[in-house]
């Protein structure tokens, strides 16, 4: 993880270092006990995928059950397969019933305390029992839920027994790979009868200026046994740096009722502002006496920050107008599945920031808890989106059939737990919802509006409308803060004119369609998706290949550059999300065998960027940028569409083996330059010039025949925790140490320490080898090796081999 996340926090930690007196093969606390600890409860379940009879009764016999850590998810784990019933929207990777268990103990000094579980997200249809009592179900599989086990605890030497059902076998469910498994953390909580209730603290700042900020602070305070005494509410402010900068304290407090609220203000002076550039944060530490003798320890994230939307000019942080350049992302982290792992989802961060990217749409569910943390930290937007349908089916086995009885829990347990967030400013209650199309939107979407402001008036509420109409019955409740377009580009300019005086966002733009690395020329002639999706694609590619050239899209969506050079124009066009961020397993698009991910990402599945990347990254950033493609190796006399993206300069001018091929200056809206080029061997290369001089220069070299491997890890030092990870970018060169562009040969990998190889990928949608063997074919050249480290120092050396190639090893430090 980079310097910044974990100076951040450890900052975050300081004072509530959460352990626990539960001890569960290598759980075990060395600390002094805390008044409320937290645990890590993710090591040593036992799991089977099948579905025994009487799995949850604690003398249940599992010694045969396979042993683990979790976060889990064993869909990735098995073979694809045309037949499978989730389909290729769905991945083509298996579903069905497994179980997993746990035993802990609990010692006997800790009687009178308060246990519970915390699942951070189990898909799907999850049901808890803990020593053979049923604790109940949860259907959605991306609710964060608790689970209070007091009533139902042994403690001593005798053991407790956690049994979860996972139920993912009705398919398909959803239109994206969703993973199975307890695939998110889970975490066991100890708290005083007198205690902060779950997500029971609501930060706002409703006055910032450079001088001072406002703070609000709500606490739910939790009594449920109806404690007597003498109660303070203490709350207290630190800045990053661990300093007191503001407190309060209400005293005399009596607790009548099972849950009771307690309103505080304080003022910070002289706020350090959180923003994309500089995401300060600060932390709230509420602290409840009772009696003179604290009961209760609790800490929130703060971020303060302002912003506003405006129907002329836009969006608006901290009074500096700014356009929202976001992505949108699925939950999935391509070879890892959908098991949370915090390093991938900081990488995939990492990436999109380097293509200029500033925020992140969750679609189309409540993503991982880390995820907000992440972008908390490192400064990211997050429009947090709720669900994908409301009472109407999308999916035959969808949340659809559990929406009237659980939809405002959900909701509500949703918006609580992810409202004092900083990266928040906006909250999606339902992405292209079908009852927009009918009377029924109208009511739906004003229930919904309502259970949100009822938790939150800080934020403004949208939907992803895939009809953004004045009819549309969604948009005619008055319910929306902003009017959410998905894609219709074409009427981005009409907005002011169709909807006066409302305020905008693209919820979803683009759906451009790429396979890395692959050309088919002409570069510059746009082709639509056809609409029937059970034929080849348009191009004649019948290996189902795309076009890089950011010249084919769906017919509803448009190319990269087309949406973007409408959204850059004005200023009430406030921003947008483009789809997708990366590649993601499922909805191949179109659903044809042997199509199992997607083609709408700027970086493919294994984190590898597309061409169009350097586009965003020519417009998005002040880095100076000239981005040259494609290859250099095609069938002599064949013309070849040459591009380039840059920035920072006026011109660029093209040389193939030292003779100049002409310059190109960007006109009018134009957001790259072309060359078509008879191909000869050798040598292409591009300069850009900004006022005559010169500032960037690249090359691209016909390559020979494959002949080595290299191998470059994204970091060379991690940490011996178990969960660490190092993503190994696997190149084939030839002699001269050129990328050779149609390489794919099969590599194989070794590992000698104390790793794990967690994955493999290379990004190619079609291809059917295991993202956890212990090989993989490059595609175009490059292909990846996850290295996830195990729990003890030292060093770990990967080997990847090739037949015919020279090896290559590098060397990982694993730290303490």
């Amino acid at each position: 993880m980079s310097k910044r996340f974990y100076s951040a926090f450890s900052f975050l930690c300081v004072g509530v270092l959460f352990s626990v007196l539960v001890s569960s093969s290598g759980c075990k606390s060395t600390e002094e006990p805390q008044v409320r600890q937290r645990a890590d409860f993710t090591k040593n379940w036992s799991f089977v995928l099948d579905d025994p009879a009487s799995a949850q009764e604690p003398s249940f016999n599992d010694r045969q059950w396979r042993k683990l850590n979790l976060p889990h998810d064993w869909s990735i784990e098995g073979k694809f397969d045309e037949k499978a019933p989730a389909g290729t929207g769905g991945g083509a990777l298996p579903g069905g019933i497994g179980w997993y268990r746990k035993t802990f103990t609990v010692e006997e000094a800790e009687k009178g305390k308060l246990f519970f579980i915390d699942f951070d997200g189990v898909y799907t249809n999850s049901e808890v029992w803990i020593n053979g009592h049923y604790l109940g179900k949860r259907p959605n599989g991306y609710s964060s839920f608790r689970y209070e086990l007091t009533p139902h605890l042994k403690y001593g030497q005798e053991q407790n027994v956690l049994a979860v059902k996972v139920d993912n076998a009705q398919q398909p469910n959803s239109r994206w790979y969703s993973g199975s498994g307890i695939y998110r953390n889970v975490w066991l909580v100890k708290t005083n009868p007198v205690h902060v209730a779950k997500d029971g603290t609501f930060v706002t700042t409703p006055q910032v200026s450079q001088e001072a900020a406002k703070v609000v602070v709500s606490t739910i305070i939790s009594n449920v046994q109806k404690q007597q005494g003498s109660f303070v509410l203490h709350t207290l402010v630190y800045d990053q740096e661990g300093h007191e900068v503001a407190k309060v304290a209400s005293e005399n407090l009596t607790l009548p009722d099972s849950l009771t609220e307690v309103k505080q203000e304080l003022t910070v002076a002289t706020p350090k502002l959180w923003s994309i550039e500089q995401p300060h944060l600060y932390s709230v530490v509420t602290r409840i006496e009772q009696d003179g003798k604290v009961v209760d320890t609790y800490q929130t994230p703060l971020g303060i920050r302002s912003f506003n939307f405006d129907a002329q000019k836009g969006f608006f942080l901290n009074g500096k107008p700014m356009k929202i350049l976001g992505v949108c992302n699925h939950h999935d982290l391509g070879a890892l599945g959908a098991a949370i792992n915090v390093r991938a989802l900081e990488r995939q961060l990492e990436i999109m920031r380097g293509m200029g990217v500033n925020a992140i749409r969750t679609s189309h569910n409540p993503p991982a808890p880390e995820l907000l943390d992440l972008c908390d930290r490192m400064g990211f937007l997050v429009m947090d989106e709720s669900f994908d349908m409301w009472k109407k089916e999308k999916s035959k086995f969808d949340y659809s059939h559990s929406w009237d009885q659980w939809h405002q829990r959900d909701l509500e347990d949703f918006i609580k737990r992810d409202r004092n967030h900083p990266s928040v400013i906006v909250w999606s209650i339902g992405n292209e919802i079908p009852e927009q199309y009918g009377p029924e939107g109208t009511a739906i979407a004003t229930e919904l509006v309502g259970i949100v402001k009822n938790l939150d008036t800080t934020r403004p509420i949208t939907v992803g409308l895939n009809e953004p109409y004045p009819h549309n019955s969604i948009y005619k409740s008055g319910g929306l803060d902003l009017v959410g377009f998905n894609y219709h580009h074409q009427d981005f300019e009409k907005f002011p004119q169709a909807f006066p005086g409302q305020k905008f966002i693209a919820t979803e733009a683009v759906s451009a369609l790429m396979t890395r690395g692959h050309y088919d020329t002409p570069a510059d002639s746009i082709r639509r998706w056809p609409k029937r999706w059970d034929i080849p694609f348009h191009d004649g590619n019948k290996d189902l290949t795309v076009s890089a050239y950011d010249n084919v899209s769906t017919p509803w969506g448009s190319t990269h550059e087309e949406t973007w050079k409408v959204l850059k124009k004005h200023p009430y066009l406030s921003g947008m999300f483009i789809w997708t961020g990366f590649d993601y397993l499922g909805e191949p698009t179109p659903y044809l065998w042997p199509a199992r991910s997607s083609y709408f990402g700027v970086v493919d599945l294994a984190g590898f960027p597309k061409d169009v990347y350097y586009m965003y990254q020519s417009e998005w950033t002040t880095k100076p940028v000239l981005h040259l493609f494609p290859h250099w190796n095609w069938q002599p006399g064949k013309t070849v569409d040459v591009l380039a993206y840059y920035n920072n300069a006026d011109e660029v001018e093209l040389f193939l083996n030292g003779t100049s091929q002409g310059i190109r200056k960007k006109q009018g809206d134009d957001l790259h330059v072309l060359w078509r080029v008879p191909f000869q061997p050798g040598t292409i290369r591009a300069v850009s010039r900004a006022n005559g001089k010169e500032v960037l220069t690249r090359e691209i070299k016909t390559a020979g025949a494959a002949a080595k491997i290299v191998l470059e890890a994204d970091r060379t030092a991690i940490n011996a925790d178990g969960k660490d990870l190092s993503f190994v970018t696997v190149k084939i060169l030839d002699q001269a140490g050129n990328l050779v562009p149609n390489a794919d040969n099969l590599v194989n990998f070794k590992i000698d320490g104390k790793a794990t190889l967690a994955g493999v990928d290379n990004g190619l949608q079609t291809s059917m080898e295991s993202f956890k063997a212990n090989h993989r074919k490059a595609f175009n050249g490059l292909c990846l090796a996850i290295l996830q480290a195990q729990e003890e120092a030292g060093q770990v050396k990967l080997t990847a081999t090739s037949e015919g190639l020279q090896s290559a090893t590098v060397t990982i430090e694993l730290k303490k």
